[in-house]
């Protein structure tokens, strides 16, 4: 077999293929086969019919046909391997050429990887905030905390700021009922200000069975947001914060009071905190308080710290884009939003672009705007990966499916049976390998915070971040792991 390579641009060859007929014979001989078990011939036990036979009732051209399509992955994939191409995607194959006992001959357009030059990034600076936890934060844990631990008691008498209601809500635009802005019943602090804007105003005057009906805006999440893993909060006192799902136009809400109950707050001293805590004195626990908003904010930082040097990173390095690529990373996102995001809130793309104020034109531009940042980060990434010869240990790699076993609220065990049973174990490793590529870059570059103090991540926090950042990149990259997995599983074949 001869092939050779013709590059059409930066993201796509075409390869030109020669076979000779010999090389084509053994899945000539399949096809034989094939059909004999699947034809039944007067005066020919099934299988036994000759050759000939089958030339005349059916035809050379039938048989030729068979051995060729089973023939082409195969003939292909050795082309690829020949002209050491990284190939993206299925090809397009157009047989140019078929001659009986004489030449097969093919040309396949694929897309590829694009070479990819990474300068010397060593110069990047970036400003990231500095971590400082106040007295004023450590007294709004505390009294988040010291809310929890209030005692409720039912009144009849009408809402009043801090008291806690139980509230049913309904959602309308134009009249119609629209779904997903708010819960359907939640239990609620009248003035905390959360669930949505202007409910503090609505209830707050009236007593059980009272009703009262405002207009609001909602915010909705971009494409991007959408395409997110929802993360699983437990808000205190039992309330249900809407999802957010519209925005840019008027909403109206009814919302009907069944319940109204006073709050009554334990008083801050050490009882308190031996009843909330496993600390014996008040001030021990606003040590601790201190000390977990610390790491919190730590860990923000870390992770400001990757998408920053990744967002310069992204600046610096010209990145070819494979148009058939895109177009599926584009239709992989817009299938997630539609089908997964709007289709568990009851919500199609028509009334989600509507409440959000967006034209058709505008959310096309904003998707294809991500998937390209996804792709180019993915690339960019994969690339370092190369160039640095990074490799992933087996404790990486644990340590890595567990935590995506908690973002997924999974225990570990029932995570890795489904990413084997899915054939995703190469994915995961891409993720840790592309967060130790960046890794690698964040050392290298210069970080400072806002108080000008130089930035350096202890090993957890900046393990954390690369979870978080290599996530998104595996997500926004779907298309161009998915491509490689049918790829590499046609070469298999």
């Amino acid at each position: 077999m001869k092939s050779a390579v013709e590059t059409l641009n930066p993201t796509r060859v075409r390869l030109t293929v020669e076979v000779p007929f010999e090389e084509l014979k053994p899945s000539l001989d399949a096809a034989y086969r094939k059909i004999n078990q699947q034809v039944h011939v007067p005066g020919f036990r099934r299988g036994k019919v000759p050759a000939r036979v089958i030339d005349q009732r059916f035809g050379r051209g039938a048989v030729l046909e068979q051995a060729v399509n089973d023939a082409l992955p195969k003939f292909y994939s050795d082309a690829v391997s020949q002209g050491e191409l990284s190939t993206l995607g299925q090809p397009e194959v157009d047989i140019t050429e078929l001659r009986d006992n004489e030449l097969l001959a093919f040309t396949a357009e694929v897309d590829v990887r694009p070479e990819i030059e990474i300068p010397d990034y060593s110069t990047v600076e970036v400003t990231v905030d500095a971590v400082e936890v106040s007295d004023e934060d450590v007294d709004q844990a505390v009294e988040r905390l010291r809310e929890r631990f209030a005692s409720t008691t039912v009144v009849e008498r009408e809402a009043a700021e801090g008291d806690v209601v139980r509230i049913a809500l309904e959602a309308t635009a134009d009249g119609e009922p629209v779904a997903g802005v708010v819960p359907p019943t939640a239990t609620y602090t009248v003035g905390s200000g959360r669930l949505v804007e202007g409910l503090d105003e609505a209830v707050t005057g009236l007593a059980a069975e009272g009703t009262a009906t405002f207009t609001t805006t909602i915010g909705g999440p971009s494409p991007a947001e959408a395409d997110a893993e929802a993360e699983k909060e437990d808000a205190a006192e039992g309330e249900t914060e809407a999802g957010e799902t519209e925005q840019g136009r008027a909403i109206e809400i009814t919302v009907r009071v069944e319940s109204v109950s006073s709050r009554e707050l334990p008083e801050l001293d050490d009882d308190f905190a031996q009843l909330a805590s496993e600390f014996d004195t008040l001030e021990e626990l606003r040590g601790d308080s201190r000390a977990r908003l610390t790491e919190q904010r730590r860990y923000e930082q870390a992770t400001e710290v990757q998408e920053k040097v990744l967002a310069a990173l992204l600046e610096l390095v010209e990145v070819p884009m494979p148009q058939k690529l895109l177009e599926d990373e584009i239709e992989s996102r817009r299938h997630n939003l539609v089908h997964h995001q709007l289709g568990q809130i009851g919500m199609d793309l028509t009334s989600y672009l509507k409440m959000r104020g967006q034209s058709v034109e505008e959310f096309d531009a904003e998707l294809r705007e991500q998937a390209e940042k996804g792709i180019r980060t993915q690339f960019v990434l994969d690339e370092l990966v190369k160039r640095e010869n990074v490799n992933v240990s087996q404790e990486e790699l644990t340590e890595h499916l567990v935590r995506r076993a908690q973002s997924a609220g999974m225990t570990p065990d029932d995570f890795v049976r489904a990413v084997v049973e899915s054939n995703q174990v190469p994915m995961l490793v891409g993720e840790v390998s592309r967060g130790k590529a960046l890794a690698a870059v964040v050392d290298a570059v210069t970080v400072t915070d806002s108080n000008g103090e130089p930035v350096r991540l202890n090993d957890e926090a900046e393990a954390e971040a690369d979870a978080g950042t290599t996530e998104a990149a595996a997500d926004a990259g779907t298309a161009d792991d998915e491509a490689k997995d049918g790829d590499e599983a046609r070469q298999a074949d």
